[in-house]
């Protein structure tokens, strides 16, 4: 079965918003889309879902980070698997799609429930997770991939190193807010647009540990 007939999670794009639609990034303390991707949950066939615009492709995107060494996991897209229009860039975020395996246990969130299939397949964390917490949400409108895409942004703490273990990333590690703004600067490197947009709160984050 190719990508395009998998089934995945969606939420419709109007229970989502409601009256409360944004464009970049809004804080989980502001309004819990959580909870509404939660209560609204559909099942969709992946290849429809890339094409209609009236609903949205929950994605927990979790930014990885050491507190203690102040690091964030960065890493490189590869041209294997995966989103086709993501291939080649840089990426803050590991994450995927919810599956309706996620969701067969109603005692457990499906969100995170994929987030910790998703960490397994994707990375190596040497050490523990700390913790896992929702920072907040993005949504980008302006990109042909943010339209029909919806990310949950959460933070996961780790105590050790983080290394690629998945294909689909050609390169990664943990880097330094300087190195990570050493990439973001540089013309040479595309960066994703979520990433882009998750900057500021993970500034905040590491300002907040100083």
């Amino acid at each position: 079965m190719g990508k395009e007939d998998m089934k995945i999670i969606v939420v419709e794009r109007d229970k989502l918003f409601g009256e409360d639609y944004f464009q970049g990034f809004k804080n989980h303390e502001e309004f819990d889309y959580e909870k509404i991707i939660l209560d609204n949950l559909k099942i969709m066939r992946r290849g429809d879902a890339e094409v209609d615009s009236s609903h949205k492709q929950p994605i927990g995107y979790m930014l990885i980070v050491n507190p203690k060494s102040k690091k964030i996991f960065v890493y490189l897209r590869s041209g294997e698997g995966g989103e086709n229009r993501l291939h080649g860039k840089w990426s803050l975020g590991v994450g995927g799609h919810i599956e309706p395996f996620d969701i067969k246990n109603k005692n457990i969130n499906p969100i995170r429930k994929s987030q910790l299939r998703e960490l397994k397949e994707e990375i190596e964390i040497i050490g523990n997770i700390l913790g896992i917490k929702v920072l907040g949400y993005v949504n980008d409108e302006e990109d042909s991939v943010g339209k029909v895409h919806f990310g949950i942004l959460y933070l996961v703490e780790v105590d050790g190193d983080v290394k690629p273990r998945d294909s689909e990333i050609e390169r990664g590690s943990l880097m330094s807010f300087e190195e990570l703004k050493n990439i973001l600067n540089d013309e040479n490197f595309i960066v994703e647009t979520w990433s882009e947009i998750a900057i500021k709160p993970l500034k905040k984050y590491f300002d907040s540990l100083e």
